[in-house]
């Protein structure tokens, strides 16, 4: 196990209707002058925005707000929030939504303290984050695990149409509240459902493929993330309105992304990275494109670092049995298992389902590594290895 500092301020207030305390826990934290972020206006559909709203204003705080946040959040809208924040004199913002929502609103706490482009932080020109307003959220969707992380990502738009996708990090990142009320999620649609199982699947598997040894505790924690999500996944898929199912995997998405289930080790995230050109290129969601890529990630990483760890994650996982002559055998099965899973819930398992090409790839790997040239760690991706992978999942 490697060392390790370990922050985790994040105030969970987890239940039904906890949306109603909204107002009541800005107003203990002192927020005074709040701008709200939420996205394409479900919020309003629902009656949760008129609820959060009403809650805020109850409490005597000041609210602006700023809608339209997209799946995979572009910059421009975060650069109007943050001239928005600065003329209004805000001292706390709050996300409404999901993942993106919560992110576009963590890019916005650090845009506005900082004097440059708030985007100097995603290309690597500035950092560490080491100062930003206050955010809290309250959550709607269980996937990216943001309303806990460290971590914010934002799409930049060039004027040509280029898009690239990129992650700033630091714990003064992680909201210092979330609300989570799971009957929030059962209106989803079923593939929103499904893309949010993937994604919080994927979370656990960039953290157990590790090449650093001894890490018995994270190790079975990750291992009962996902076989929580097996067992959850599916009795949600058939019954959306079971809340236990619902309050389960919405806890899950919390645990596999802050990091409580991955200290003391080294972390992949190649797949990720290679996720965000499969979204950008396609519209896919960010579950989606990860449920299709991980199989043949494993098979090229089984493939290079041997079968030993895919054993464990089939055996212990997926309950396969072990072929103890041919491990590698037991390996696939696990990989088959988590393929099998994903199509059972509804996600793609090729890119061309989603109307891939091969001429496509050259595209995605340039862009995967432009300014950002180094990716994963259990795997340590180059331009042709990505490149192997993307073929192999077409």
């Amino acid at each position: 196990m490697q060392d390790f500092i370990y922050c985790a301020p994040t105030r969970v207030i987890f239940g039904k209707d906890t949306e109603l305390q909204v107002g009541k826990i800005l107003k203990e934290a002192g927020a005074t002058r709040v701008l709200l972020q939420y996205g394409s206006g479900s919020i309003k559909k629902s009656g949760l925005y008129d609820r959060v709203v009403q809650a805020v204003r109850e409490a005597g705080i000041e609210l602006y707000e700023i809608g339209g946040v997209q799946p995979n959040p572009h910059l421009s809208l975060v650069r109007e929030a943050i001239a928005l924040a600065r003329e209004k004199k805000v001292d706390y913002l709050l996300a409404v939504g999901g993942g993106s929502a919560i992110d576009s609103t963590k890019a916005t706490a650090v845009g506005v303290p900082y004097e440059g482009d708030v985007w100097d932080f995603y290309c690597g020109k500035a950092g560490p984050v080491t100062k930003a307003l206050p955010v809290g959220c309250v959550v709607t969707i269980a996937a990216s695990g943001s309303e806990g992380s460290t971590d914010s990502v934002v799409t930049l738009v060039t004027e040509d149409g280029k898009q690239y996708k990129r992650c700033a990090d630091g714990d003064i990142l992680r909201p210092l509240f979330a609300i989570m009320n799971p009957e929030l999620m059962m209106t989803l649609p079923p593939y929103q459902t499904a893309s949010g199982i993937a994604d919080i699947m994927a979370h656990c598997m960039e953290r157990y493929f590790s090449h650093t040894k001894e890490n018995e505790l994270t190790d079975r924690l990750l291992e009962a993330v996902m076989l929580t999500m097996i067992k959850e996944g599916k009795r949600v898929m058939t019954a959306p309105s079971n809340y236990d199912a619902r309050a389960n995997i919405m806890w899950a998405a919390m645990v596999a992304q802050n990091n409580s289930t991955g200290v003391g080790r080294a972390q992949d995230w190649g797949t990720h990275h290679m996720d965000n050109e499969i979204g950008i290129l396609y519209g896919a969601s960010h579950g989606a494109g990860l449920a299709l890529l991980f199989p043949y990630w494993m098979e090229y990483a089984m493939k290079t670092q041997g079968p030993e760890l895919f054993v464990k994650y089939a055996t212990r996982v997926w309950g396969c049995q072990n072929d103890f002559e041919h491990p590698e055998v037991t390996a696939r099965e696990g990989i088959q298992r988590f393929r099998d899973f994903m199509t059972e819930i509804g996600m793609p398992a090729t890119i061309s389902e989603l109307g891939g090409k091969e001429e496509d790839i050259p595209v995605m790997v340039e862009n995967m590594f432009y300014g950002a040239p180094n990716h994963g760690s259990f795997v340590k991706l180059t331009p042709e290895i990505a490149a192997e992978i993307y073929k192999m999942a077409l």
